[in-house]
């Protein structure tokens, strides 16, 4: 299981994550245009968010 974290004040609001994860980790928080992890524990670790976020702003964490 994994622990996915997004660093608001990194996160852009690019939709990269939300579009590249085949789990459907993440989504577009209400009223401050900014990625969350919704269904963190869906999270397999392809790294496939890791490699289109621009900020870096995604961190990945075993439990």
């Amino acid at each position: 299981m994994y622990i996915v974290t997004v660093e608001n004040d990194k996160c852009e609001g690019c939709e990269e994550c939300v579009n590249i994860c085949p789990q459907g980790v993440f989504e577009m928080t209400n009223g401050d245009g900014k990625s969350a992890p919704a269904n963190s524990s869906e999270c397999v670790y392809c790294e496939s968010c890791l490699g289109v976020c621009p900020t870096d702003a995604i961190t990945i964490t075993e439990m």
